[in-house]
């Protein structure tokens, strides 16, 4: 504790480094030292007792300790000092709020305005509210946890929700606003509720009866777009995109490389996404038939009746088109998508070689072909027993087993 240097005027007995500071309404107690060569005194908000003297001068030698040890740090002793900030110890008072928006500026810049509008909703619905007015440094794991396991979202929700605040996170990590970041003691799986955390989007596609219905109770370039749709399996942001140029005649193909998202022309969503799709004699009928709408006039296949001029979003074809169709029609609703998963499962279902579906949908791997389409592909060993391709008896000789 040091060597007692003096009493004060009420008879404290004073440790080296601590002094008593006795005002006519108020007192404190300070402690001096020294680091980095720069003398440092700090006001103790403490009455000036026997006890708290003590505790004045253990604590002081403690700093001297891990100042001797090289592992001090000011904010860690006196957060609220201009000292800190003078050693770049300093705590920030920036709050998560403030980081989201200049995280929103920055992808805003950099990234496609689909991935925007995502992460702009998932912010302002669900972090701004819950922890904007937070200062970044007092955001722990136990407040993400609690708030995690009060979301009535899907898994996949949840992630895509908390991306970018790992995002502000590890930039707050990078420019020393925090020491650790929060989420990295977060295990997501122990946390979600398992009533809400699958998805309930469900592959609802038309069947055969309800294709005919549609395409019957329509005409025009309505007609044109919903069976060319049904019969390719482009998502709605491809056939918006889609160009006369992008249409092989000879070879009755559709080269997709581009889509519309937001009035945004991009390229598709992945490399295996940009591909050729091989088209059957209901698409081209469709495009045959679409010609004389816009083959002559414009870049883009498709229009928009009402306007003559092409589709601009996905929401536009929803709402003014697809939702009237099929009022009309008398079919049960939904959402456009849907024509995508009909054009799979009606080829799945037919026996249409999976590898060659799975290029056709624009997927990397086989596999999204049967996770989602599974269940329409035909099982013939329930109904005949299954029929092995190899001649296994003549293959191996029973005798020489």
């Amino acid at each position: 504790m040091g060597r007692v240097r003096k009493q004060d005027s009420a008879g404290l007995e004073i440790p080296r480094g601590v002094i008593i500071r006795r005002h006519k309404h108020s007192s404190s107690i300070q402690i001096y030292f020294s680091f980095r060569g720069v003398s440092c005194r700090e006001t103790l908000k403490l009455e000036p007792t026997k006890a708290n003297v003590k505790y004045a001068a253990n604590l002081r030698a403690e700093i001297l300790n891990s100042i001797a040890k090289g592992t001090f740090k000011y904010s860690d002793y006196f957060p609220d000092s201009k000292r800190a900030k003078l050693f770049g110890h300093n705590l920030s008072n920036v709050t998560v709020g403030e980081l989201l928006d200049e995280f929103l500026v920055v992808i805003s810049k950099t990234l496609q305005p689909s991935t925007v509008r995502g992460y702009t909703a998932a912010i302002n619905a669900h972090l701004r509210p819950q922890f904007g007015s937070l200062r970044v440094r007092d955001l722990s794991p136990q407040l993400i946890r609690v708030w995690i396991m009060g979301l009535q979202l899907t898994a996949k929700s949840i992630r895509n929700t908390l991306t970018p605040l790992r995002l502000i996170l590890e930039q707050a990590l990078t420019d020393d606003l925090i020491e650790q970041n929060p989420l990295d003691k977060v295990v997501l799986n122990r946390l979600l509720n398992k009533a809400t955390s699958k998805s309930d989007y469900e592959i609802d596609p038309l069947d055969e009866k309800e294709i005919r219905t549609l395409l019957e109770s329509t005409n025009g370039q309505l007609k044109n777009l919903f069976q060319f749709a049904l019969f390719t399996g482009l998502r709605t942001s491809e056939l918006i995109g889609l160009e006369w140029t992008d249409i092989d005649w000879v070879n009755s193909l559709v080269r997709v490389q581009r889509a519309v998202v937001d009035k945004q022309v991009k390229i598709t969503k992945t490399r295996a996404g940009n591909r050729e799709v091989t088209f059957f004699p209901p698409a081209l009928s469709a495009l045959n038939n679409q010609k004389k709408h816009t083959f002559l006039h414009s870049d883009r296949v498709f229009h928009n009746p009402k306007t003559g001029a092409p589709w601009e979003t996905d929401k536009q074809i929803r709402e003014s088109a697809w939702r009237p169709a099929l009022k009309k029609a008398g079919i049960r609703y939904r959402n456009p998508y849907q024509t995508r998963h009909t054009y799979a499962s009606m080829l799945a279902s037919n026996g249409e070689n999976l590898w060659w579906l799975s290029h056709q949908m624009g997927h990397e791997t086989i596999e999204m072909i049967m996770k989602h389409y599974g269940k329409w592909i035909p099982d013939h060993a329930k109904k005949n027993g299954y029929q092995s391709v190899t001649d296994w008896d003549k293959k191996w000789d029973k005798t020489a087993l």
